[in-house]
């Protein structure tokens, strides 16, 4: 361990102070006892820079769109313009309450996302009071819900669920209080529309579907789904977590989606992971507007300071420029998996979009006697390059299932670093397979127990040699 690894109270030394107060020359407010403390905070005693290499340390960490190559698949981690950050941090925006959302400038911005997100998508109007995707997903589905109950169809208490979808979907459908239904995926990793077709009926409310799939790839017989779906009554949702892509080559409402949720943290460029803040807005054709303004799901117009981040990136890119996302990350994803299915197990061999899936290593080393390195070894290894690890053991169609999203933001440089370094994991891999199983082995941890850390999770530190 290097020595500003430590925690800052490791480094703490009796006496020792960054700072000098003047004294101060007001009277202490009385306090009740019960809001004082028994005894002393404990904090460390350390130098000013100490402080600072302790923090700067531990930015250096972290890993991010900032530090490197995040090719985690669905999750489109895309670089964050920093015109973005200025323009939210402006004082005019950054000091609103939340309850300012009919001021002229905040209803301005709502307004034009509004009508950007309606031209990008084929949608007819979009409520931004959702604060995440999967609170986007509720939302679109009560919308659903609402919808049949003013028809007063109080039969429709299913939703269909391809076995390819994001985890959220059937859980969020749960949450609405629909029953899930699973329609099988075909042998080309789509949609089995003859698996659909007995699973329609009267107690049908729609389907949630992504377009391109979590395998990365397009839904070509979507439009006959759509004829099925509405056939029987039901609506379409689309889940916007894989709309990256699509952006300027093809819209959702025009494939036949009736309700959609797009994630402005992964799409639109604004900051993304950490536990949020996120936004889901959610879109909806021109018969169902009225009821997504009914729909109440958040105190608040939803998240403004990420929703104007993604505004000022349309702004910045303009209609010319949105449609160059979409085909640049199909171009990126498409040369990655050419150039690395020799080392790498291709399962579906057809074009992908914006990611693919890997199913393990070619060769993963098990002819060595040793146990065969697994995608987890791989995802390890990786660290050690500087490469941030790609989705792993998901989607559950595959065993091994290694999900690569390069987005549209990298340079063919920093792709072409990525399969180099890929070929090289792979052939060690092949000659010894431990030295993945040890990894990562330049990092200030190697592999905690993931296991333990959940279910009996540390979450203070300690030490009374650090107190004395």
């Amino acid at each position: 361990m290097k020595y500003y690894d430590k925690l800052i109270f490791e480094l703490s030394k009796k006496g020792r102070t960054g700072y000098t107060l003047p004294g101060g020359n007001v009277d202490a407010p009385a306090l009740p006892a019960t809001l004082c403390r028994q005894s002393d905070l404990h904090l460390p005693e350390v130098s000013e820079v100490d402080v600072v290499r302790h923090y700067t340390n531990l930015s250096q960490m972290n890993f991010g769109v900032d530090t490197g190559f995040y090719p985690l698949g669905s999750c489109t981690m895309k670089y964050n313009p920093k015109i973005n950050e200025e323009i939210a941090a402006m004082p005019e925006f950054a000091g609103l309450h939340p309850l300012q959302k009919n001021l002229p400038g905040v209803k301005a911005v709502y307004e034009g996302m509004d009508r950007s997100l309606a031209a990008i998508t084929g949608m007819a109007h979009f409520t931004f009071k959702p604060c995440a995707g999967a609170h986007g997903e509720l939302t679109g589905l009560m919308i659903m819900r609402e919808y049949h109950l003013r028809r007063g169809d109080l039969a429709r208490t299913k939703i269909i669920v391809p076995d390819s979808a994001h985890g959220t979907n059937p859980a969020s459908a749960a949450v609405c209080g629909l029953e899930v239904v699973e329609v099988k995926s075909n042998a080309d990793g789509l949609v089995d529309v003859e698996s659909l077709k007995p699973l329609l009926g009267p107690d049908i409310a729609g389907i949630m579907m992504t377009n391109p799939n979590t395998l990365g790839l397009f839904e070509s017989e979507i439009k006959e789904i759509a004829s099925l779906i509405h056939g029987c009554g039901g609506l379409l949702y689309y889940d916007g977590a894989n709309m990256n892509p699509l952006l300027g080559v093809v819209r959702p409402g025009d494939m036949g989606f009736d309700i959609m949720h797009l994630n402005l943290h992964k799409t639109f460029s604004t900051p993304h992971g950490g536990g949020g803040p996120g936004s889901g807005p959610v879109g909806v054709k021109k018969e169902l507007a009225e009821i997504a303004d009914s729909v109440c799901v958040s105190g608040f117009n939803g998240n403004f300071g990420v929703i104007l981040r993604a505004y000022a990136y349309i702004l910045m890119l303009g209609k010319e420029n949105v449609k160059l996302a979409g085909p640049l990350a199909t171009l990126g994803a498409n040369y990655i998996k050419e150039s690395l299915k020799d080392a790498f197990k291709l399962p579906i061999q057809r074009v992908c979009k914006h990611e693919f899936v890997f199913d393990g290593l070619v060769d993963d080393g098990s002819s060595t006697g040793k146990p065969g390195a697994t995608t987890l070894d791989v995802a390890k290894r990786l660290l050690d390059f500087g490469f941030h690890a790609p989705t792993i053991y998901f989607p559950l169609l595959f065993h091994q299932a290694l999900m690569i999203e390069p987005t549209e933001t990298e340079s063919k440089e920093t792709l072409d670093a990525f399969i180099d370094i890929m070929h090289k994991i792979a052939k060690e891999a092949a000659a010894d397979p431990d030295i993945l199983h040890g990894a990562p082995h330049n990092a200030p941890i190697g592999r905690p127990d993931e296991t333990t850390a959940a279910r009996n999770p540390i979450l203070k530190f300690f030490d009374e040699q650090c107190a004395s």
